[in-house]
Order: C-alpha cells, then sequence, then structure tokens
C-alpha cells in the first residue's frame, strides 16, 4: 500500500510558532496543530507546503528543512513536517481552522495539539532556542 504525505508547517516567525485549531473533521476539531496539508501526486513535500499555507492561511512562506522523523496519522499517511519561515501576508484561519495563535516555547503547552504533532512541535520549538552550548 502506497503511503500519502501529509506535510506540515512550522511557521517560525523569530521566537514564535505559529499554531492552528482545527474546525474539521468533527473529530479533530477544537485541537491544534501545526497547518498544513496532503502533498498532490507529483508535488515535493516542500512544494506541497508553500501552496497549502497559501490556501489555508493566506501567506507566503521559505520551507527550511525537514524535522527529522515522520509520524503516522490514519492508515495510508505519514506527517512529515517542515521549519518554514514567513515571508508574506498576515495569517488568516481561510480553510480548515477557525483560529490561529502565535506560541513561544513558555506558551506552547497552552493549546491542546493534535497527538501526531506533539513531537515535531517540540522539535520545533527546540529549534527557537537560541544555542547556548558553545
Amino acid at each position: 500500500m502506497s503511503v500519502r504525505v501529509v506535510v506540515g508547517g512550522a511557521v517560525i516567525d523569530g521566537g514564535r510558532l505559529l499554531a492552528a485549531r482545527r474546525s474539521a473533521p468533527p473529530e479533530l476539531a477544537g485541537r491544534w496543530e501545526l497547518p498544513g496539508g496532503k502533498a498532490e501526486p507529483g508535488e515535493t513535500p516542500d512544494q506541497a507546503l508553500v501552496r497549502e499555507l497559501r490556501e489555508e492561511l493566506g501567506i507566503e512562506v521559505e520551507p527550511l528543512e525537514a524535522l527529522p522523523g515522520e509520524w503516522p496519522l490514519k492508515p495510508g499517511y505519514v506527517l512529515q513536517v517542515w521549519t518554514a519561515a514567513l515571508r508574506s501576508g498576515t495569517p488568516r484561519p481561510l480553510q480548515d481552522h477557525d483560529e490561529l495563535r502565535w506560541v513561544t516555547p513558555e506558551t506552547a503547552g497552552e493549546v491542546d495539539w493534535l497527538e501526531a504533532d506533539r513531537p515535531a512541535v517540540a522539535e520545533a520549538l527546540r529549534r527557537l532556542v537560541p544555542d547556548t552550548a558553545g
């Protein structure tokens, strides 16, 4: 069985990470995620991320790097997460979301993240903190 990639965007703006609250489907509504969506056939994950965030949030992003690992979703789907820099636009919940929030490492625990997003969120938040071990 082939596996379809769902790409999530860890959209970073300075020391903040963008969180999006699902409005659909009903079983996910009210939970928070890294915004994104399914890669279309022939589309690379980074191309899918740019398209999905344009459609869902009305922003232009520059994909930076894929976070290590992938996380199983429903059967036949895996989540891959990329960090992305906000290049233009103000994020707005246009599709599939009813609220957006910028979180920091200190406030990220205040939202109810989807289980599949939690490891990627933790990894993305680590990238917000300057490396002081030098």
